[in-house]
């Protein structure tokens, strides 16, 4: 990102004065194409998962999608190496991370390679470089890995932007743009790379009634709509419940009572009866907010 003269199809145009202006773009992928129409059957083979409704209930909701390919890091060679990946409970947490860290770096280089080449301009013409994922966590970060992989200079400046999700592009589109307009001449590479290998599993329908949820009750519909969609048992979200009940919806206060319901239902079941260790902590806000804590229930 940068501006100067642009051109595409045969016309040719100028960027405003001072206005950031997209100069090229790449792209690449993981070298695992997968039809829609097979990811059901792979991902049960796969998971060693034999749960016919299961597989219904997956079939369906890939139907809804209207994704007709995929490009996946998995394979089988990775299964091969990491089997634990297909078995439930086991942590994964280092194989994924190891996963991850390499697939991302490799697709970021070779996106960016495609890029400077379709730019025409030399690597060593970049000036700055924001770097996106939500599929890796280590430091040194990612940003350092991809400009020793393009070789760029030591000189050039580098952003990272971690754990930002699927807003994670524009943000990083938003932080470039600002980068080159308050840096005349300045030339800025954006990075995008991700991979769901971090959230591979193998298939249950008990999952989710194996945690507790404090759900932030917006109103009854919210509720009723989780429990039906993650197959929730009908006492999960009692406390969610009760306190839409007893408060009505007090915005940011109202978690504060669910997870008061919570404690005490927790405190009142009988020693050595079933609980749950983790839950998830949501809130909803306006429009399409999303807040959620991993949590884990220590007054048990």
């Amino acid at each position: 990102m940068g501006s100067e003269q642009i051109g595409q199809g045969g016309l040719t145009s100028k960027a405003s004065p001072g206005k950031a202006t997209i100069l090229a773009l790449g792209k690449a992928f993981p070298h695992q194409l997968v039809m829609q129409e097979f990811l059901v059957d792979g991902y049960f083979k796969n998971t060693n998962c034999d749960d016919p409704e299961l597989k219904q209930k997956l079939t369906r909701l890939c139907k809804t999608t209207t994704v007709k390919t995929r490009y996946v890091v998995m394979s089988d060679e990775i299964l091969n190496k990491y089997p634990e990946l297909a078995i439930e409970g086991i942590p994964t947490i280092k194989q994924r991370l190891d996963i991850c860290n390499d697939a991302v770096t490799q697709m970021a280089i070779g996106a960016s390679r495609a890029c400077i080449k379709k730019w025409g301009r030399s690597v060593s013409d970049i000036t700055h470089m924001v770097y996106v994922s939500s599929s890796e966590a280590r430091l040194p970060g990612g940003d350092l890995y991809l400009a020793g992989g393009l070789g760029l200079s030591p000189e050039t400046q580098r952003v990272m932007l971690y754990f930002s999700g699927c807003s994670g592009g524009v943000a990083g589109l938003r932080v470039a743009k600002d980068i080159a307009e308050n840096n005349p001449g300045s030339r800025v590479l954006l990075a995008t790379s991700e991979t769901t290998i971090i959230g591979v599993a193998g298939l249950t329908d008990k999952d989710y009634n194996k945690m507790f949820w404090a759900v932030h009750p917006g109103g009854p519909a919210i509720l009723n709509r989780m429990e039906k969609r993650l197959d929730l048992l009908p006492d999960k979200l009692n406390a969610s419940r009760r306190a839409l009940m007893d408060y009505g919806n007090a915005s940011s206060n109202t978690i504060v009572y669910v997870l008061e319901y919570m404690i005490e239902e927790t405190r009142k079941m009988k020693a050595g009866a079933a609980n749950c260790d983790w839950g998830l902590i949501l809130a909803f806000g306006p429009g399409i907010t999303f807040e959620g804590i991993l949590a884990r229930n220590l007054t048990i």
